[in-house]
């Protein structure tokens, strides 16, 4: 399926956050689930207010933000440009 956002939307896939430190301590879920917001762009809408957002970007957004879709067993997210909090560099 070739997913391509309309007006001033994101497709956006989650990052999922590494469980484990480099010492090997394993991590409880929630000790991670602060960074659960932080995506990879993967398509693009008519962006003209937000140029600097480019396909490939690492972003943070806010939570409870877009809608969910799986493209066979991957996980994507909707949302609106408006939602993207930081570019992360």
């Amino acid at each position: 399926m070739n997913i391509k956002p309309i007006g001033e939307r994101l497709l956006i896939k989650p990052i999922k956050i590494e469980e484990k430190t480099a010492s090997g301590i394993i991590l409880s879920a929630n000790s991670t689930n602060d960074n659960a917001n932080y995506a990879e762009v993967m398509a693009i809408g008519k962006l003209e207010k937000f140029p600097e957002i480019k396909i490939g970007n690492k972003v943070i957004y806010t939570k409870f933000a877009g809608t969910e879709i799986k493209d066979k067993d991957e996980k994507f997210i909707i949302l609106n440009v408006e939602d993207i909090l930081a570019i992360v560099e």
